[in-house]
C-alpha cells in the first residue's frame, strides 16, 4: 500500500517537471524552434487545427522558420493564426512558403522572460508540494485506521519528503537552464 502512494506521488510529480518543461519549450528565446508555433490553431474544413497538422513547419536557420501548408488555400488562414497568436511575430508570405523571422530579444524582454519561467518553476514546485501533501494524507490516513505502524507511517513520509527534494532539485535544474538560454546573447 505505500509503495502504490509513492509510486503515484513519484508518477504524478514527474509529470509535473514534464508539464514544466513542455511549457519552457513554447517560450520564444530568440532562436527558432519548431515548438514556437505547436499550439497555434487554424481553421481547417469547419475545425480547428494544429498549425503542424496542416503543413510542414521547418527551421532553416538559428532565427527563422518556413512553413509550407500542404494545401494552396490555407496560406491564408495560417497568416491569420499566426497573426492573431500571442507570438508576436509577422509572417512574410512568398507564394506558398509563410517565414517567420524572429527578431533578436531586448534586455529588457529577456528579464521578462526569465520571470516569467522563475514564476512557471514555482508553480511546478507548488503542484509537487500538493503531490507530496495528498501522499502524506494517504499515508496518515493508513495509519490511523492501523493499517500500518507508526515507524512505517515515519519512514513512508521520509521516502515521499526525499522524492519531493528531488523533484524540487530538478524543476529548479530545467528553470535555470531556460534561464541561462534566455540570457545568453
Amino acid at each position: 500500500m505505500i509503495n502504490d502512494i509513492k509510486n503515484d506521488a513519484q508518477t504524478r510529480m514527474g509529470k509535473s517537471v514534464e508539464s514544466l518543461r513542455h511549457e519552457l519549450q513554447r517560450l520564444r528565446t530568440g532562436r527558432a524552434s519548431v515548438a514556437l508555433v505547436e499550439g497555434i490553431k487554424v481553421p481547417y474544413y469547419g475545425s480547428d487545427m494544429p498549425l503542424t497538422q496542416v503543413a510542414g513547419v521547418a527551421v532553416t536557420d538559428g532565427r527563422s522558420l518556413t512553413i509550407t501548408p500542404w494545401e494552396k488555400d490555407m496560406v491564408g488562414p495560417i497568416e491569420k493564426a499566426i497573426m492573431a497568436s500571442d507570438i508576436g511575430i509577422t509572417p512574410t508570405t512568398a507564394g506558398m512558403v509563410i517565414r517567420l523571422n524572429l527578431p533578436p530579444l531586448t534586455e529588457e524582454r529577456r528579464k521578462e522572460l526569465a520571470k516569467h519561467v522563475a514564476g512557471e518553476g514555482e508553480n511546478a514546485k507548488i503542484a509537487i508540494r500538493n503531490i507530496r501533501r495528498d501522499a502524506l494524507h494517504q499515508v496518515k490516513e493508513l495509519e490511523k485506521a492501523k493499517e500500518i505502524s507508526e515507524d512505517d507511517e515515519r519512514r513512508a513520509e521520509e521516502e515521499i519528503q526525499r522524492l519531493t527534494d528531488h523533484f524540487v532539485k530538478e524543476v529548479d535544474a530545467v528553470a535555470q537552464a531556460k534561464e541561462e538560454e534566455l540570457m545568453a546573447v
